[in-house]
């Protein structure tokens, strides 16, 4: 399919992602042990604050609608790309496109003209749409990287506020088994946290050096599976009521097949 066209076309051109033959089917196992596993983990979570009324509470439907996000996320990209590992004709049609975008950041790209069809990498984005655009859309890049530095400074700064004041009331109460508590707690939302904000960060900053388009892809990926898999671990099983249920739960199921 030509880059450039006079007339847009409905049907875009996925470049995807560069993979070797023998490593073809490792990697779309891969992606699908993934996809399982985070399909199956989330779906759990979701499945036990419905039925157990007494997780009926705002921190619990805070624990839904990460799971819900992350598998509307998740279901928009990994099929798609498991799809593109084994197909050598990758092409996406405009509107499903925009829906793919409109998952990752605010969709600004909807009302430009195209020029061109094909998407230079392996899913649709905001900053990937743009490229399918002849006009000048410097406005829209200036516009996305000060979003982009707006809820990243943001994130940082209500993230360090947040562990400073447990700092500090760790630091007072001087209870060594809330503070071990503590820290394990959240040494595992901060790696989580630092994780998906700067592969998140690093996914639209590189669009601006396109001699890095391998290292793009990766942190793209990084920031929708790893907090997905993780979420449901780090928020779940940290979580005492969520994992006592679990424990009971599985204690009952041994129970009856025994």
């Amino acid at each position: 399919m030509k880059e450039n066209s006079s007339m847009p076309s409905d049907i875009l051109e996925i470049r995807g992602l560069e993979i070797s033959p023998e490593y073809i089917y490792p990697l779309f196992f891969l992606l699908l042990f993934v996809y399982s596993t985070l399909l199956f983990s989330n779906i759990g979570v979701l499945t036990l604050i419905i039925k157990e009324k007494s997780l009926h509470q705002p921190m619990y439907f805070l624990f839904c609608n990460l799971s819900v996000n992350d598998l509307i996320g998740n279901t928009v990209l990994l099929p798609q790309l498991m799809a593109q590992v084994l197909s050598t004709k990758r092409f996406i049609t405009y509107n499903q496109c925009l829906l793919q975008a409109f998952h990752t950041v605010i969709g600004l790209s909807a009302t430009l003209s195209r020029c061109r069809s094909v998407i230079q990498t392996a899913f649709c984005d905001n900053p990937s749409l743009f490229k399918l655009s002849c006009e000048d859309v410097s406005i829209n890049n200036i516009y996305g990287l000060f979003i982009t530095v707006l809820l990243f400074t943001c994130s940082i700064t209500g993230i360090t506020a947040t562990y400073i004041r447990i700092a500090l009331i760790c630091w007072m109460k001087k209870n060594k088994e809330m503070n071990n508590r503590a820290l394990q707690t959240c040494s595992s939302h901060l790696i989580l946290s630092l994780i998906m904000l700067w592969s998140g960060f690093l996914t639209i900053i590189l669009h601006r050096f396109p001699d890095y388009p391998d290292l793009r892809k990766l942190a793209y990926i990084l920031f929708h599976v790893v907090p997905a898999n993780l979420n449901p671990i780090i928020y779940g099983l940290q979580t005492r009521s969520l994992r006592d249920k679990i424990i009971q739960i599985l204690k009952r199921k041994t129970i009856i097949s025994t």
